[in-house]
Protein backbone atom coordinates (compact mmCIF):
# COMPACT_ATOMS: atom_id res chain seq x y z
CA UNK A 1 0.00 0.00 0.00
CA UNK A 2 1.31 3.46 -0.91
CA UNK A 3 1.75 5.79 2.06
CA UNK A 4 2.54 9.01 0.17
CA UNK A 5 0.11 10.92 -2.02
CA UNK A 6 1.78 10.38 -5.37
CA UNK A 7 0.58 8.36 -8.32
CA UNK A 8 1.23 7.99 -12.01
CA UNK A 9 -1.04 5.03 -12.77
CA UNK A 10 -4.50 3.79 -11.83
CA UNK A 11 -2.85 1.07 -9.74
CA UNK A 12 -0.96 3.70 -7.73
CA UNK A 13 -4.20 5.62 -7.26
CA UNK A 14 -6.16 2.64 -5.94
CA UNK A 15 -3.24 1.58 -3.75
CA UNK A 16 -3.22 4.95 -2.02
CA UNK A 17 -6.99 5.41 -1.73
CA UNK A 18 -7.41 1.83 -0.58
CA UNK A 19 -10.22 2.47 1.91
CA UNK A 20 -12.90 5.00 2.82
CA UNK A 21 -11.00 6.32 5.84
CA UNK A 22 -8.08 7.45 3.65
CA UNK A 23 -10.47 9.22 1.26
CA UNK A 24 -12.31 10.97 4.10
CA UNK A 25 -9.03 12.10 5.68
CA UNK A 26 -7.76 13.42 2.35
CA UNK A 27 -10.96 15.33 1.61
CA UNK A 28 -11.19 16.69 5.16
CA UNK A 29 -7.65 18.04 4.88
CA UNK A 30 -8.59 19.87 1.67
CA UNK A 31 -12.02 21.09 2.86
CA UNK A 32 -10.68 22.42 6.16
CA UNK A 33 -7.22 23.33 4.87
CA UNK A 34 -7.60 26.90 6.16
CA UNK A 35 -9.33 25.90 9.38
CA UNK A 36 -12.62 24.25 10.32
CA UNK A 37 -15.84 26.16 9.69
CA UNK A 38 -19.59 25.68 9.44
CA UNK A 39 -20.83 25.58 5.83
CA UNK A 40 -24.22 26.93 6.98
CA UNK A 41 -23.11 30.16 8.69
CA UNK A 42 -19.30 30.23 8.38
CA UNK A 43 -18.68 30.09 12.14
CA UNK A 44 -15.29 28.62 13.04
CA UNK A 45 -16.20 26.89 16.30
CA UNK A 46 -17.56 23.45 15.54
CA UNK A 47 -17.90 20.16 17.41
CA UNK A 48 -17.24 16.71 16.03
CA UNK A 49 -19.54 13.79 16.86
CA UNK A 50 -18.02 10.67 18.38
CA UNK A 51 -18.74 8.67 15.21
CA UNK A 52 -16.33 10.97 13.37
CA UNK A 53 -18.73 11.50 10.47
CA UNK A 54 -20.82 14.52 11.51
CA UNK A 55 -20.15 17.97 12.93
CA UNK A 56 -22.26 20.54 14.78
CA UNK A 57 -21.86 24.30 14.69
CA UNK A 58 -21.51 25.99 18.08
CA UNK A 59 -23.36 29.07 16.79
CA UNK A 60 -26.24 27.99 14.52
CA UNK A 61 -26.46 24.48 16.08
CA UNK A 62 -26.93 22.84 12.68
CA UNK A 63 -25.35 19.49 11.89
CA UNK A 64 -23.28 18.88 8.76
CA UNK A 65 -20.72 16.57 7.17
CA UNK A 66 -17.60 17.34 5.14
CA UNK A 67 -19.77 17.02 2.00
CA UNK A 68 -22.40 19.58 3.07
CA UNK A 69 -22.64 22.63 0.82
CA UNK A 70 -20.54 21.12 -2.00
CA UNK A 71 -21.47 19.32 -5.21
CA UNK A 72 -21.17 16.08 -3.23
CA UNK A 73 -24.14 17.33 -1.22
CA UNK A 74 -25.45 14.71 1.15
CA UNK A 75 -24.60 11.89 -1.26
CA UNK A 76 -24.78 8.46 0.28
CA UNK A 77 -22.11 7.15 -2.05
CA UNK A 78 -18.75 6.52 -0.39
CA UNK A 79 -16.04 9.07 -1.16
CA UNK A 80 -13.91 6.28 -2.63
CA UNK A 81 -16.39 5.95 -5.50
CA UNK A 82 -16.50 9.71 -5.94
CA UNK A 83 -12.69 9.83 -6.04
CA UNK A 84 -12.61 7.08 -8.66
CA UNK A 85 -15.13 9.01 -10.79
CA UNK A 86 -13.09 12.22 -10.45
CA UNK A 87 -9.94 10.38 -11.49
CA UNK A 88 -11.55 8.83 -14.57
CA UNK A 89 -13.32 12.01 -15.70
CA UNK A 90 -10.30 14.24 -15.15
CA UNK A 91 -7.57 12.12 -16.74
CA UNK A 92 -9.19 10.60 -19.86
CA UNK A 93 -8.43 12.97 -22.75
CA UNK A 94 -11.77 12.53 -24.54
CA UNK A 95 -13.96 11.95 -21.48
CA UNK A 96 -15.88 8.90 -20.35
CA UNK A 97 -19.56 8.11 -20.91
CA UNK A 98 -21.95 7.61 -18.01
CA UNK A 99 -22.46 4.00 -19.14
CA UNK A 100 -18.73 3.26 -18.95
CA UNK A 101 -18.31 5.28 -15.76
CA UNK A 102 -21.08 3.25 -14.13
CA UNK A 103 -19.29 -0.01 -14.96
CA UNK A 104 -15.93 1.18 -13.61
CA UNK A 105 -17.26 2.75 -10.39
CA UNK A 106 -19.99 0.20 -9.63
CA UNK A 107 -23.12 2.37 -9.73
CA UNK A 108 -26.16 2.67 -11.98
CA UNK A 109 -25.98 4.64 -15.23
CA UNK A 110 -28.35 7.24 -13.80
CA UNK A 111 -26.12 7.71 -10.76
CA UNK A 112 -22.99 7.88 -12.92
CA UNK A 113 -24.63 10.57 -15.10
CA UNK A 114 -25.46 12.57 -11.99
CA UNK A 115 -21.94 12.14 -10.58
CA UNK A 116 -20.32 13.20 -13.84
CA UNK A 117 -22.35 16.41 -14.10
CA UNK A 118 -21.61 17.29 -10.50
CA UNK A 119 -17.89 16.85 -11.15
CA UNK A 120 -18.14 18.91 -14.35
CA UNK A 121 -19.76 21.65 -12.28
CA UNK A 122 -16.43 21.96 -10.44
CA UNK A 123 -14.50 22.29 -13.72
CA UNK A 124 -15.04 26.04 -13.90
CA UNK A 125 -12.77 27.95 -16.25
CA UNK A 126 -10.26 30.56 -15.13
CA UNK A 127 -11.21 34.22 -15.07
CA UNK A 128 -9.13 37.26 -15.91
CA UNK A 129 -7.71 38.24 -19.26
CA UNK A 130 -5.38 36.48 -21.66
CA UNK A 131 -2.19 38.20 -22.81
CA UNK A 132 0.24 37.81 -25.70
CA UNK A 133 -0.78 36.00 -28.87
CA UNK A 134 -4.36 34.71 -28.88
CA UNK A 135 -6.15 32.54 -31.45
CA UNK A 136 -9.95 32.78 -31.65
CA UNK A 137 -12.39 30.59 -33.52
CA UNK A 138 -15.98 29.41 -33.39
CA UNK A 139 -17.54 26.00 -33.97
CA UNK A 140 -20.98 24.40 -34.00
CA UNK A 141 -22.09 21.42 -31.95
CA UNK A 142 -24.84 19.12 -33.16
CA UNK A 143 -25.58 16.16 -35.39
CA UNK A 144 -23.58 15.53 -38.56
CA UNK A 145 -25.37 16.87 -41.62
CA UNK A 146 -24.55 13.69 -43.58
CA UNK A 147 -26.72 11.72 -41.14
CA UNK A 148 -29.75 13.96 -41.63
CA UNK A 149 -32.71 13.54 -43.97
CA UNK A 150 -32.00 15.18 -47.33
CA UNK A 151 -34.42 18.06 -46.68
CA UNK A 152 -32.82 18.87 -43.31
CA UNK A 153 -29.30 18.33 -44.67
CA UNK A 154 -29.76 20.96 -47.35
CA UNK A 155 -30.85 23.48 -44.70
CA UNK A 156 -28.01 22.56 -42.33
CA UNK A 157 -25.20 23.14 -44.80
CA UNK A 158 -26.25 26.66 -45.74
CA UNK A 159 -24.11 29.61 -44.65
CA UNK A 160 -21.69 28.60 -41.90
CA UNK A 161 -23.25 25.14 -41.61
CA UNK A 162 -24.54 25.90 -38.12
CA UNK A 163 -28.28 25.82 -38.75
CA UNK A 164 -29.96 23.91 -35.92
CA UNK A 165 -26.66 23.54 -34.04
CA UNK A 166 -25.29 25.29 -30.96
CA UNK A 167 -22.44 27.77 -31.45
CA UNK A 168 -19.41 27.62 -29.17
CA UNK A 169 -16.70 30.26 -29.19
CA UNK A 170 -13.13 29.60 -28.10
CA UNK A 171 -9.86 31.42 -27.53
CA UNK A 172 -6.44 29.86 -27.11
CA UNK A 173 -3.37 31.63 -25.83
CA UNK A 174 -0.19 30.60 -27.60
CA UNK A 175 1.12 30.22 -24.03
CA UNK A 176 -1.27 27.28 -23.66
CA UNK A 177 -4.57 28.19 -21.97
CA UNK A 178 -7.94 27.67 -23.68
CA UNK A 179 -11.19 29.48 -22.86
CA UNK A 180 -14.47 28.37 -24.45
CA UNK A 181 -18.09 29.35 -24.01
CA UNK A 182 -21.48 28.47 -25.46
CA UNK A 183 -22.80 31.64 -27.15
CA UNK A 184 -26.13 32.74 -28.54
CA UNK A 185 -24.72 33.43 -31.99
CA UNK A 186 -21.49 34.02 -33.90
CA UNK A 187 -22.47 37.57 -34.73
CA UNK A 188 -20.38 40.65 -34.01
CA UNK A 189 -22.08 41.50 -30.70
CA UNK A 190 -21.56 38.07 -29.11
CA UNK A 191 -18.02 37.49 -30.41
CA UNK A 192 -16.79 41.00 -29.59
CA UNK A 193 -18.25 40.74 -26.07
CA UNK A 194 -16.41 37.48 -25.35
CA UNK A 195 -13.12 38.68 -26.85
CA UNK A 196 -13.14 41.98 -24.94
CA UNK A 197 -13.99 40.15 -21.70
CA UNK A 198 -11.20 37.59 -22.04
CA UNK A 199 -8.40 39.19 -24.07
CA UNK A 200 -6.29 42.08 -22.79
CA UNK A 201 -6.45 45.25 -24.88
CA UNK A 202 -3.43 45.52 -27.16
CA UNK A 203 -2.89 41.75 -27.35
CA UNK A 204 -2.24 40.08 -30.71
CA UNK A 205 -5.39 38.40 -31.99
CA UNK A 206 -5.49 35.82 -34.78
CA UNK A 207 -8.79 34.78 -36.38
CA UNK A 208 -10.18 33.64 -39.70
CA UNK A 209 -12.03 36.02 -42.00
CA UNK A 210 -15.52 35.53 -40.52
CA UNK A 211 -17.53 38.80 -40.47
CA UNK A 212 -18.10 38.49 -36.72
CA UNK A 213 -14.46 39.45 -36.15
CA UNK A 214 -14.58 42.70 -38.08
CA UNK A 215 -13.89 45.92 -36.19
CA UNK A 216 -11.41 44.50 -33.64
CA UNK A 217 -8.32 46.26 -35.00
CA UNK A 218 -8.99 49.36 -32.89
CA UNK A 219 -8.34 47.46 -29.64
CA UNK A 220 -6.17 44.53 -30.70
CA UNK A 221 -3.32 43.75 -33.07
CA UNK A 222 -5.73 41.80 -35.25
CA UNK A 223 -4.60 39.59 -38.16
CA UNK A 224 -6.67 37.14 -40.18
CA UNK A 225 -6.29 34.16 -42.47
CA UNK A 226 -8.75 33.62 -45.31
CA UNK A 227 -10.00 30.05 -45.02
CA UNK A 228 -12.42 30.64 -47.91
CA UNK A 229 -9.39 31.14 -50.16
CA UNK A 230 -7.72 28.07 -48.61
CA UNK A 231 -5.25 30.25 -46.72
CA UNK A 232 -4.52 28.60 -43.37
CA UNK A 233 -1.16 30.12 -42.39
CA UNK A 234 0.15 33.60 -43.08
CA UNK A 235 3.46 34.07 -41.31
CA UNK A 236 2.72 33.82 -37.59
CA UNK A 237 -1.02 34.17 -38.15
CA UNK A 238 -3.07 30.99 -37.97
CA UNK A 239 -5.80 29.41 -35.83
CA UNK A 240 -4.40 25.86 -35.82
CA UNK A 241 -4.10 25.75 -32.02
CA UNK A 242 -7.75 26.47 -31.19
CA UNK A 243 -8.85 24.26 -34.10
CA UNK A 244 -6.86 21.36 -32.64
CA UNK A 245 -8.83 21.84 -29.43
CA UNK A 246 -12.10 21.75 -31.38
CA UNK A 247 -10.92 18.53 -33.05
CA UNK A 248 -10.28 16.94 -29.65
CA UNK A 249 -13.63 18.16 -28.33
CA UNK A 250 -15.53 16.78 -31.32
CA UNK A 251 -13.77 13.41 -31.11
CA UNK A 252 -15.07 13.21 -27.56
CA UNK A 253 -18.50 14.39 -28.70
CA UNK A 254 -18.90 11.89 -31.55
CA UNK A 255 -16.88 9.00 -30.14
CA UNK A 256 -17.74 9.07 -26.42
CA UNK A 257 -20.80 11.17 -25.58
CA UNK A 258 -22.59 11.07 -28.99
CA UNK A 259 -24.99 13.81 -27.92
CA UNK A 260 -24.77 16.90 -25.71
CA UNK A 261 -27.91 18.89 -24.96
CA UNK A 262 -27.65 22.66 -25.16
CA UNK A 263 -28.68 22.84 -21.49
CA UNK A 264 -25.61 20.89 -20.32
CA UNK A 265 -23.23 21.80 -23.16
CA UNK A 266 -21.30 24.42 -21.16
CA UNK A 267 -20.45 21.79 -18.51
CA UNK A 268 -19.01 19.52 -21.21
CA UNK A 269 -17.07 22.45 -22.65
CA UNK A 270 -15.70 23.20 -19.16
CA UNK A 271 -14.69 19.55 -18.77
CA UNK A 272 -12.66 19.53 -21.98
CA UNK A 273 -11.02 22.90 -21.36
CA UNK A 274 -10.07 21.83 -17.84
CA UNK A 275 -8.33 18.67 -19.07
CA UNK A 276 -6.71 20.43 -22.02
CA UNK A 277 -5.29 23.22 -19.87
CA UNK A 278 -3.78 20.66 -17.49
CA UNK A 279 -2.58 18.15 -20.05
CA UNK A 280 1.05 18.61 -18.97
CA UNK A 281 0.32 18.39 -15.22
CA UNK A 282 0.98 15.37 -13.02
CA UNK A 283 -2.05 13.16 -12.38
CA UNK A 284 -2.09 13.75 -8.63
CA UNK A 285 -1.97 17.52 -9.23
CA UNK A 286 -4.97 17.38 -11.56
CA UNK A 287 -6.89 15.13 -9.17
CA UNK A 288 -6.18 17.35 -6.16
CA UNK A 289 -7.25 20.43 -8.14
CA UNK A 290 -10.65 18.89 -8.92
CA UNK A 291 -11.18 17.71 -5.34
CA UNK A 292 -10.39 21.20 -4.05
CA UNK A 293 -12.81 22.71 -6.58
CA UNK A 294 -15.49 20.26 -5.44
CA UNK A 295 -14.87 21.30 -1.83
CA UNK A 296 -15.46 24.94 -2.79
CA UNK A 297 -18.38 24.41 -5.19
CA UNK A 298 -22.05 24.92 -4.45
CA UNK A 299 -24.56 22.09 -4.40
CA UNK A 300 -26.09 20.85 -7.65
CA UNK A 301 -29.39 19.07 -6.88
CA UNK A 302 -30.68 16.37 -9.21
CA UNK A 303 -33.89 18.38 -9.79
CA UNK A 304 -31.81 21.27 -11.12
CA UNK A 305 -30.03 18.99 -13.57
CA UNK A 306 -33.17 17.47 -15.05
CA UNK A 307 -35.51 20.46 -15.08
CA UNK A 308 -36.39 21.86 -18.47
CA UNK A 309 -34.88 25.19 -19.48
CA UNK A 310 -37.12 28.20 -18.85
Amino acid sequence: MKTTFEFKTLTDFTDYFCDEATCVAHYTEIRFGNGEYCPHCGHTEIYKFSNGKRYRCAKCKQDFTIKTGTVFGESKLPLRKWFMAIYLLSTTSKGISSVQLAKHVGVTQKTAWFMAHRIREAHQQNKGQLFGKIEADETFIGGLSKNMHKAKRMAAIKGTGGAGKTPVFGMKSRAGEVRAKVVQSVGILDLHREIKSNVAQGATLYTDGWVGYRGLAAQFNHSTVDHMAKEYVNGDCHTNGIESFWALFKRGYHGVYHQMSRKHLQRYVNEFTFRFNRRASEMQSVFSDVVERVANSAQLPYKTLIQKPA
